[in-house]
């Protein structure tokens, strides 16, 4: 009998906001999945003796791994495999990638062992695990996504702010792709993942006169709060998010 591909979001970066069923799901599955952003790492590899020196270094970079590790200390005895997911922009480099990492996880739940995929966040928003999600469900196999507290949930909580009241309208966007378009929606916006391209988000929102409330490491080391686009600095991290009001 074919094992379970699970895709479990793990939170924003606090290990407290951790949900019970994504405790549950990772202490009982037998094979924990981890994306590796390096573009050198081409090959998904799984992982079952323990990790090598080059191995720990990606665990040691995975902040989903580190969220986790803390709330669930025997992840760290657990069979790992270990999933290509570069940041690049090559549609059919990317399909080849993805195609695999899906082969890659496939031959353990033909084993009938239950996979669990961690990601950060949400596994419906933005979330690499989606891209094996997909794959697998399409080839029959048992899939379930198991839902994370958002980082825009966390940020607006974190920061003491609401999203979104009455019927005002509330936009997610990820602004590694341009922002002046979707800058004008009505409602909030959100601002995922903005670090990339801070300079020109900052010029953006400034030119409206926006009223801005920025997180960089939401419940993470290092994490940052700014009220005024102007306080934020050019080469903010990956991990920074906006939400922008009228």
């Amino acid at each position: 009998m074919d094992g379970t591909f699970y895709g479990v979001g793990v939170g924003p970066g606090d290990p407290e906001l951790l949900t019970l069923k994504a405790v549950r799901i990772i202490q009982e599955c037998d094979v924990v999945a981890l994306a590796v952003s390096d573009k050198a790492f081409q090959e998904p590899v799984y992982d079952r003796e323990g990790a090598s020196q080059e191995l720990c270094g990606y665990l040691q970079r995975c902040v989903a791994y580190q969220i986790v590790l803390p709330v669930i200390p025997e992840l760290a005895g657990k069979k790992k495999l270990f999933l290509p997911m570069p940041m690049i922009k090559e549609k059919e480099k990317l399909r080849q990638i993805h195609d695999a990492c899906a082969d890659a996880a496939e031959q353990i739940i033909r084993q009938g062992k239950n996979v669990a995929f961690i990601t950060l966040g949400d596994p419906a928003i933005y979330s690499t695990c989606l891209y094996v999600h997909k794959r697998l469900a399409a080839k029959g196999i048992r899939t379930c996504l198991i839902p994370g507290i958002p980082s825009f949930c966390a940020a607006a909580a974190r920061m003491n702010v609401g999203l979104a009241e009455n019927r005002e309208e509330l936009h997610i966007i990820p602004a590694s792709y341009g922002v002046e378009e979707s800058l004008g929606l009505n409602g909030t916006k959100v601002l995922m993942k903005a670090g990339a391209k801070m300079p020109d988000v900052k010029q953006a929102v400034a030119a409206r006169k926006m009223e801005i409330h920025m997180v960089e490491n939401c419940g993470m080391p290092g994490e940052q709060i700014y009220e005024r686009a102007e306080d934020i600095p050019d080469d903010a991290g990956y991990y920074s998010l906006m939400i922008i009001k009228e």
